[in-house]
């Protein structure tokens, strides 16, 4: 008998001591990459910190389901723990919804074959989740007290990713790897679309909603899912009267939406901003924008145009996701602009992946592009990370905050506004 306690007292040591070591291991491997975030070149001037610091959160209009939703997100934060950090509950969102992306996009061989039902229902799921999440973080932040201009810039940067991946997946659930063409301008649509309405708050210093906004189309996209679930080849019938496919319709709507809703933002915009003589946020020009949005277009429709081996038609989804994180690290660069009201630059090293990939075709395919386009991903992401890491920890830094960690506050904000 004591022989068997002294055995369960050496396991209960040992586990223990295993345990420490992990976590000291961990804190260690934490202090380790903050240490090399911090010794790469500043990002962030004193002035921008400074206007950061100060930045505070406008809106303006409501969407059709947002009402309904808010009841729904209410409920659901108050099961949330007072000490999970707001940007905390953003990431695990956009972990589980890329997550979910990136496995549909294998299975699919990149949007052009059908594939189980059970990973229809994990892409709809992890982007409801991400919804969700992402709905409640604001209302975990005003709750817990730990509101900051950080929340804004993370929950937004999370969201311009999330949009490539989201879009990407909604054409690999409707099989469009097949109508190539159909697929980019969708994927093309949607990021000008984001871009466009930051663009417009950059320009109004205030994120306005439409009726139909983001809640709306990522409803749709979980409602495309749960059909897919039903009848995964329904996508590919054809319709009556019109007689063309129902993915190439839903497509065209997405399309169209989008388009509609980056048009309203540049009618907006050409009203006048904000600024002295109705200038920007930061006292430029309103119209200077367009030039990243249009460059970046232009680049992926040449590449995509002029490609040798048909990169667009091999390898669709992997294609627009590398021009998909180009588009997201020129809108982080706009939103910090917008929140730090500073001029925005000409050049970005978001461009380089394609510009190499365009010189490349000049080239004859010197460097085959199904290889350039894996590099090109590579260093869009290398570049897009290190962008986002070292201005939160900048920022971080600026207001002596943790970017995932909170105190728990001693007493409860029952404010869980939008």
């Amino acid at each position: 008998m004591s022989s068997n306690r002294i055995l369960d007292n050496n396991l209960q040591s040992s586990f223990h001591g295993n345990v420490r070591q992990i976590t000291q291991k961990t804190h260690q491997l934490g202090s380790n990459a903050k240490e090399v975030i911090r010794n790469l070149p500043n990002i962030l001037t004193e002035q921008q910190i400074k206007r950061l610091k100060e930045h505070k959160y406008a809106s303006e209009g409501t969407t059709l389901l947002d009402p309904y939703m808010q009841i729904f997100w209410k409920r659901l934060v108050e099961f949330c723990p007072l000490w999970v950090a707001p940007n905390l509950i953003t990431i695990v969102g956009l972990v589980l919804n890329i997550g979910a992306s990136i496995l549909l996009i294998i299975l699919t061989d990149g949007a052009k074959e059908q594939c189980t039902r059970w990973m229809y229902f994990l892409t709809g799921l992890g982007l409801f989740l991400y919804q969700s999440l992402d709905a409640i973080d604001g209302k975990q932040a005003r709750r817990t007290d730990s509101s900051s201009p950080l929340g804004e810039l993370f929950d937004h940067g999370c969201d311009s990713v999330s949009t490539v991946f989201v879009t990407v997946a909604f054409c690999c659930v409707l099989q469009l790897g097949v109508h190539p063409w159909v697929m980019f301008w969708c994927c093309m649509l949607s990021c000008v679309t984001f871009y466009c309405a930051h663009w417009q708050t950059y320009v109004s210093g205030k994120l306005k909603f439409g009726t139909f906004d983001c809640t709306e189309a990522q409803f749709f996209f979980i409602f495309v899912c749960l059909i897919t679930i039903i009848s995964p080849s329904f996508w590919t019938k054809t319709m009556p009267i019109i007689h063309i496919e129902y993915r190439v319709f839903s497509a065209i709507l997405m399309i169209g939406s989008g388009f509609c809703s980056a048009v309203n933002n540049v009618r907006l915009i050409s009203q006048g901003g904000c600024g002295r003589n109705s200038s920007s946020v930061a006292g430029t020009s309103i119209i200077f924008p367009a030039w990243h949005i249009l460059f970046l277009t232009f680049l992926a429709y040449i590449a995509s145009n002029h490609s040798l081996s048909t990169a667009l038609v091999q390898h669709p989804a992997l294609h627009l996701i590398c021009y998909g994180i180009a588009f997201s690290k020129i809108t982080n660069r706009l939103i910090v602009a917008h929140m730090s009201k500073s001029p925005l630059n000409r050049w970005d090293t978001a461009y380089i992946g394609p510009i190499a990939f365009c010189v490349n075709q000049y080239f004859s395919c010197f460097i085959g592009e199904h290889i350039l386009l894996w590099f090109f991903l590579a260093f869009n992401l290398y570049d897009l990370l290190r962008y986002n890491t070292k201005v939160c920890q900048e920022l971080c830094d600026a207001l002596n905050i943790h970017c995932f960690r909170i105190k728990p506050p001693t007493t409860l904000n029952t404010d869980h506004t939008h």
